[in-house]
C-alpha cells in the first residue's frame, strides 16, 4: 500500500469520475468540436444542434484501420486515460490514431450547463446508448472510419465500452472495459441517488437555476461518490496512521471540486448511467446475457478489487455470457477498487497499460493469421 501512500501524499486529487482536466497546454493536442445537427435519441426526443467534442492522438493511416476509441467515465473528459496514451504505452500514437471523445452531459460536448437551446433542466434525458450513437456519427461522419481496432474506456466509459460491442459488433476487433458495468445493479443505483439528493435537497440548487454551484450539496456529492465509493477502507488506512486526519483532507477534496463541475450535468449523466442495461438495446427485449451473447469483438474487462461503486462481482457475472472474454482483476493483491482505473497509483497504471498493451497486440497478433 505505499504506492497509495505516495499517490495521495503527493497532492494528486482521486477525482477518479468527475472533475475536468485543466486547459491544454502548448504540448497537448487541440480540442475539437464536430456538430451533428439534431441528435435523435432513442427516446423519440431530440437533442438540437448536438456537438460532440474529442481530441485525437497520433495519425490516421491511409487505409483507417489504426483507429481506437476512447470513451470517457461520469464526468470525466477526453484526458481520462492519459495515463494510458503515449509512446510506450498501451495507445501509443506511433501506432494508433486514437480518438478521445466526450460523452454527451460531461460540459464540452452539448450538456445541459451550454446548450442554448434546450438548457439545465430543459435538456432532455438520453442513454448510454444515445452516448454510442452520437460517437458512432462522429466516427463514420467526420472521419470516415467504419471499423476500428478498438473501443476502450474506465467506468462509465466501460459501460460504453460493452455497448459498442452489442450495439456495432462487427465494428471493432477488440473491447477493453475497465471497472464497468453491463447492468446497473441496485448498489450503483442507489450510490448515484444518494449523490443526487445530496445536490438537489441544497436550496442553492434552486431546481437547477443556480447562478453559483449548490455548495453544501457539491460538497456532499464529493464526500458519497469520490471519497467514499470511488476509493476502499484499506486506501484510508494506509493513507492516515490517525483516523481524524482524513476529516481535513476530504475538505480539500471538496473545495477543488468547486472549481470545476456543473450539477446539472453530473445529474443528467447519473440518469444515464443508473437506467444502463445492454439487454434493453433493441432486439433482445430485456435480456442482459443474450445482448452480452451477441459481442463478437474480443473483450478484455478489468476488475478492482473490492469496488464500491461498480461492484465486481456485476462484470465477473456479465463475462460469462461472453464468448473468449478475458478477465482480470488490476493489480492482484491491492485494494484500491474503483480507484484501480483511476491512474493515479503507479502500480495500477503500470498494470493497466502492460495489460491493455499485450492484449491488443494479441488482437493484432491473430487478425494477421
Amino acid at each position: 500500500m505505499k504506492s497509495i501512500i505516495h499517490a495521495v501524499g503527493s497532492g494528486l486529487l482521486i477525482s477518479l469520475l468527475s472533475l475536468p482536466a485543466a486547459a491544454h497546454t502548448a504540448q497537448q493536442p487541440p480540442h475539437q468540436l464536430y456538430n451533428e445537427g439534431d441528435l435523435k435519441l432513442e427516446s423519440g426526443e431530440t437533442i438540437k444542434d448536438f456537438s460532440i467534442s474529442y481530441v485525437t492522438h497520433g495519425k490516421l493511416n491511409e487505409t483507417k484501420s489504426n483507429a481506437i476509441l476512447m470513451v470517457t467515465a461520469l464526468g470525466g473528459n477526453h484526458h481520462r486515460i492519459d495515463f494510458m496514451i503515449g509512446p510506450g504505452k498501451a495507445l501509443d500514437p506511433d501506432k494508433y490514431f486514437i480518438i478521445c471523445t466526450d460523452a454527451i452531459g460531461n460540459g464540452l460536448s452539448t450538456s445541459p450547463s451550454n446548450s442554448k437551446a434546450q438548457p439545465r433542466m430543459s435538456f432532455p434525458k438520453y442513454l448510454i446508448r444515445d452516448m454510442v450513437e452520437s460517437q458512432y456519427r462522429l466516427l463514420k461522419e467526420k472521419f470516415g472510419i467504419d471499423h476500428v481496432v478498438a473501443v476502450i474506456g474506465p467506468s462509465m466509459g466501460g459501460m460504453q465500452a460493452l455497448q459498442w460491442g452489442v450495439s456495432h459488433p462487427d465494428y471493432m476487433d477488440a473491447l477493453v472495459a475497465m471497472v464497468p458495468l453491463a447492468k446497473t445493479p441496485a448498489w450503483s443505483v442507489a450510490v448515484v441517488e444518494a449523490t443526487r439528493k445530496a445536490i438537489m435537497n441544497d436550496p442553492a440548487w434552486n431546481g437547477g437555476n443556480y447562478d453559483t454551484p449548490p455548495e453544501k450539496g457539491v460538497r456532499l456529492w464529493r464526500d458519497i461518490l469520490n471519497l467514499l465509493s470511488a476509493r476502499t477502507p484499506d486506501m484510508y488506512s494506509a493513507q492516515f496512521q490517525n483516523g481524524m486526519d482524513a476529516l481535513p483532507w476530504m475538505e480539500q477534496q471538496e473545495t477543488a471540486a468547486m472549481k470545476a463541475f456543473d450539477a446539472n450535468d453530473y445529474i443528467y449523466q447519473t440518469f444515464a448511467y443508473e437506467r444502463h442495461d445492454v439487454g434493453t438495446t433493441p432486439g433482445f427485449n430485456g435480456d442482459t446475457a443474450k445482448a452480452l451473447a451477441s459481442i463478437k469483438a474480443k473483450t478484455l474487462i478489468m476488475t478492482g478489487t473490492k469496488d464500491l461503486l461498480n461492484p465486481e462481482f456485476e462484470p465477473k457475472e456479465a463475462g460469462k455470457n461472453i464468448v473468449g472474454v478475458k478477465m482480470m482483476t488490476i493489480s492482484p493483491g491491492t485494494v484500491t477498487g474503483h480507484a484501480s482505473a483511476g491512474g493515479f497509483m503507479p502500480a495500477d497504471v503500470e498494470f493497466l497499460n502492460r495489460e491493455a498493451a499485450a492484449f491488443l497486440d494479441s488482437v493484432g497478433s491473430a487478425k494477421s493469421k
